[in-house]
């Protein structure tokens, strides 16, 4: 067992050059151990892989990396060990997690642990541990995004002919399906699976091995890190390695858009559970209420997801204002990295959860959907359309549609209630089929083309979507 944590993590790994240490509030100021201990996995096994490479490479004795091998796995199953018994083994005035990692590591092999940082450097250490824990985080991202889409779609394919307004500028537009309207924000997360996936790709690049900035003399094997951690390749150039932050920068923008597609469909479900449109009923599971008003159930998870959005945007700004100016190489600077994106994505993510949930089990009340169309006018565009069809210019066609709107309007009738004899006094140019085109259900019907809101084109996007899924089962 190691020694208990003491006064030996105070240590430092780089004392050497300095008379005397530095202040309280300097160490303070400067340790990052509050927010860079998620890394311990990565670190850990990155080395783990350095240190079988330098056995391979005989740069240290296959006994030392064997040695230092099983010790940092000790160290890992100690730090499982500790935090499953609610204990924390990152005490509060260390350096950073790798610091730690270090110093309990030498607690258990000795001064062979020492030679665990040859040909590196804190600074390829830490960008590797890193695009380690982003890519895994990545990963979890992107179950968490299917996951939702299926939940979309699971419950778009029993919606095909529930019927509600399609709205622009937040004003009735045309009759959509709920199907359409849901599989709406499908879309939207693919394309955020996709950013993902090949955010991941342009991740998967090895800095280890580019040490402090120009690389190493010793003879390393770059390739044989590379392959044992699962990226793609070792990067080009060793000052871009450790210096760039793009990935992360990348990774938060991609968060961005995640956060605001999920913010626009917080923001319906928002309004949709209001009593004025009274669409769905959200489960008490995923609302609350008021400590003085009994009556009131609030969207507060909903209302949340869309005031987070804000900490994905903030991230994104955060990185790109810290990395704008900044000479090659490393910069401490960049320590300040990890805050912003670790921010970013654990509230993403929750709100990924907390989506899903609510669309679970929320109740869509059809009928009042079915009731807000009555008398909207979002059937008017195939008044126009029918005179189109005949021949007419559409633009003419707008014209003679937007009369009849403003006679219903003066007479306080719908377009749907009139009869072959007062659309035919409004124009004669009107038969039974336009008549008949008015009702909602039909507008809606008569929307085939291919990405439409018509059942049997709903039926072919449905199924594109389930292709969607299964085709990337693994990604």
């Amino acid at each position: 067992m190691s020694k208990p944590l003491g006064q030996g993590y105070d240590q430092r790994l780089w004392g050497g050059r300095f008379a005397s240490g530095p202040s309280e509030d300097t160490l303070a100021f400067t340790t990052s151990i509050g927010i860079d201990w998620r890394l311990w996995r990565a670190d850990i096994d990155a080395s783990i892989a350095h240190a079988q490479m330098l056995g391979q490479q005989h740069i240290i004795t296959s006994d030392e990396a064997r040695l230092l091998t099983k010790g940092l796995e000790a160290v890992a199953q100690e730090f499982e060990t500790q935090m499953a018994a609610g204990q924390w083994p990152f005490p509060a005035h260390a350096e950073d997690v790798h610091s730690v990692i270090e110093l309990r590591l030498r607690d258990r092999v000795g001064s062979v642990a020492g030679k665990l940082h040859t040909a590196r450097s804190r600074n390829d250490q830490v960008v590797t541990a890193f695009r380690l824990t982003l890519i895994r985080e990545g990963a979890a991202l992107r179950s968490e995004l299917r996951s939702l889409q299926q939940t979309l779609l699971r419950r778009a394919e029993t919606e095909l002919e529930t019927w509600l307004p399609g709205l622009t500028h937040i004003q009735h537009a045309q009759p959509v399906s709920l199907a359409h309207h849901l599989l709406a924000y499908f879309w939207m997360l693919e394309r955020d699976h996709s950013r993902l996936r090949d955010w991941d790709q342009r991740t998967r690049v090895n800095p280890l091995g580019s040490a402090a900035l120009a690389g190493t003399s010793f003879p390393i094997d770059r390739q044989a890190t590379t392959q044992s951690l699962g990226f793609h390749r070792p990067s080009e150039n060793s000052m871009d390695a450790v210096s760039d932050r793009d990935f992360a920068i990348e990774l938060t923008s991609a968060l961005s858009l995640v956060a605001l597609h999920l913010s626009r469909m917080a923001e319906e479900l928002t309004y949709w559970s209001s009593p004025e449109f009274g669409f769905i009923e959200l489960n008490d599971e995923v609302t609350t209420g008021s400590s003085i008003m009994p009556q009131k159930k609030n969207p507060d998870v909903a209302e949340l997801i869309r005031g987070r959005a804000g900490r994905a945007l903030g991230a994104w700004i955060q990185l790109a204002t810290m990395m704008k100016a900044l000479p090659l190489a490393y910069n401490r600077d960049q320590q300040e990295d990890k805050e912003p994106v670790f921010y970013a994505l654990d509230s993403v993510r929750a709100s990924l959860r907390l989506s899903d949930r609510m669309l679970t089990d929320v109740e869509f009340k059809r009928e009042r959907m079915a009731q807000a169309l009555r008398g909207d006018f979002s059937n008017a565009t195939d008044l126009a359309d029918a005179l189109a069809k005949q021949g007419l210019p559409f633009r003419e066609a707008h014209e003679i549609a937007g009369h009849v709107v403003r006679w219903c309007l003066e007479n306080k009738r719908s377009l749907e209630s009139l009869s072959l004899s007062e659309l035919q006094k409004l124009d004669v140019r009107f038969d039974e089929q336009t008549r008949l085109a008015l009702q909602h259900d039909r507008v809606a019907r008569a929307r085939t083309s291919e990405g439409g809101t018509a059942p049997e084109a709903v039926r072919a996007q449905i199924e594109k979507a389930r292709a969607t899924l299964q085709s990337s089962t693994t990604s």
